[in-house]
């Protein structure tokens, strides 16, 4: 009975673990201009130009800045996509 009861517990843990959402942070660097930067979230993201100009100051003054939000799958998409632009990018869940 015991071996059940952690068996359970280790299946609600993962499906726990899933449930976490993963989020993608472009970083800040030396070598991307600021508009550049922008134009990438714009084209890639969809955002409108107010809000990447926003999240791109993110990146410039606070070092970083959360552009995604979703599955690890697309997180990973997303970090290979902005690597792609050369910007610097990483993935971690959401709650970290």
């Amino acid at each position: 009975m015991s071996d059940t009861s952690t068996l359970e517990e280790t299946d609600l843990g993962e499906r726990l673990s899933l449930g976490v959402p993963w989020v993608t942070i472009v970083w800040n660097d030396p070598v991307n201009l600021m508009s550049y930067v922008s134009y990438v979230f714009q084209t890639y993201f969809g955002f409108a130009k107010r809000e990447a100009e926003r999240l791109m100051m993110l990146v410039h003054t606070e070092g970083r800045a959360v552009v995604a939000t979703g599955t690890r799958e697309e997180m990973e998409r997303h970090v290979e996509a902005m690597h792609d632009y050369g910007l610097w990018a990483t993935l971690t869940k959401a709650d970290s």
